[in-house]
């Protein structure tokens, strides 16, 4: 696919994809900055006002009032800012089969032994064998057959911290949290974004993934590892170009 191009050009673009994996030999994968995030942008501006309470010296001694830094207050997320552990507990399992056959046969067969007497004129001058009785006779069948099958088994059990970075006008609390792990040469990468619902939380301020909406769980990582394990540019853009 290179053929029609010169040379020069084609070592200036493969020198050009190169150089951002050029650029990390022999250096372990940078993490990405939290600065500019949702999540730092959430945790460093100020919230919407809130409702003053008003206690007296007795509740501000007492270690049974309401409020959040009491022994019993309720300390689950509820502003913008506030961080609550997302439990990721995967263990699906799903099997589908289908089968489908189909049979189909199918014989014709048409003549003209009478008309006006004119076959049997035609008869006369049609080589030895041949008639109009049958002028036309076919057979056809067909059959088809399919077979399929899916099997899936996932399993992961994850924790991390999310942020609330805004509520919502109806009450949800939209969540970001990101994390990761790097070691030695090989980061471990994870991502999740969604919507809960303030009563879903527990009292341990802990939601579980199955109560997220619209979640999107990302689980993968970077590095020496993940990069090996990767095609190289030209077989990718060989796989996509090349018909056959």
């Amino acid at each position: 696919m290179f053929q029609n191009l010169p040379l020069p050009l084609i070592v200036a673009l493969l020198f050009v994809a190169g150089c951002s994996d050029l650029e990390n030999v022999g250096k372990a994968p940078a993490l990405t900055p939290i600065q500019g995030t949702d999540e730092h942008y959430a945790m460093t501006t100020a919230s919407l006002p809130q409702s003053v309470e008003r206690h007296t010296p007795t509740d501000i001694a007492s270690l049974w009032n309401s409020g959040r830094q009491s022994l019993l207050g309720d300390r689950r997320a509820v502003n913008r800012g506030d961080i609550l552990t997302v439990v990721i507990e995967i263990d699906d399992k799903a099997e589908i089969s289908n089968s489908t056959a189909r049979n189909r046969k199918g014989t014709e067969k048409a003549g003209l032994p009478n008309l006006l007497g004119i076959p049997q004129r035609i008869n006369d001058k049609l080589p030895t064998g041949a008639t109009m009785a049958d002028a036309f006779g076919s057979n056809s069948a067909s059959t088809f057959s399919g077979d399929g099958s899916v099997r899936r088994k996932e399993k992961l059990a994850l924790r991390i911290a999310a942020t609330v970075v805004s509520v919502l006008p109806n009450g949800v609390l939209s969540i970001q949290g990101s994390q990761e792990v790097r070691v030695n040469y090989e980061v471990r990468e994870l991502l999740i974004t969604g919507y809960v619902r303030p009563e879903d939380i527990s009292r341990q301020n802990q939601i579980t993934y199955d109560k997220i909406a619209s979640a999107r769980i990302s689980y993968g990582g970077r590095g020496q590892i993940s990069s090996a394990q990767q095609p190289r540019y030209g077989q990718q853009i060989a796989d996509i170009l090349l018909p056959f």
